[in-house]
């Protein structure tokens, strides 16, 4: 038997994928956020700094056991995740604007839309815990 191995995006996808339940409208992109990620790493006009700022964004989709981890929390457990990635792009976009970031945008919705959604509204439910995870992967 050969083993199947998925990519990450849809491991998210699959763990999101019947999720209907308080805050799915934001958690739903989690997964879209994070290929947006993973894909602007191909951008040659990002620099180093802002490369090192992804990659910590992406490595916290993966690590077990982050603030909220979802072996815990489930679904909820992504709205950290959210945050970071959200925080990320919104760096990203403040810099270069959201015209490249758009190029590697596989969602259905307005970007710059989905990206203050998710901010906001993961903001909201963290509170106080959001300086937390970006002193957890070491943006601030």
């Amino acid at each position: 038997m050969e083993n199947q191995f998925k990519d990450y995006f849809d491991v998210l996808s699959d763990n999101l994928a019947s999720y209907d339940g308080d805050y799915a409208s934001f958690i739903d992109h989690g997964p879209t956020l994070y290929k947006l990620l993973t894909d602007v790493l191909d951008e040659k006009s990002i620099s180093n700094d802002i490369r090192l700022e992804i990659s910590a964004a992406i490595a916290y989709y993966v690590i077990p056991m982050d603030i909220i981890p979802e072996q815990i929390y489930g679904p909820y457990g992504y709205i950290d995740d959210i945050f970071i990635s959200s925080y990320v792009i919104k760096k990203i976009s403040n810099s270069l604007g959201y015209e490249i970031l758009e190029k590697y945008w596989i969602g259905t919705e307005n970007l710059q839309s989905v990206v203050e959604e998710c901010y906001n509204r993961s903001i909201e439910v963290l509170e106080n815990k959001t300086d937390d995870i970006l002193k957890y992967v070491g943006l601030i």
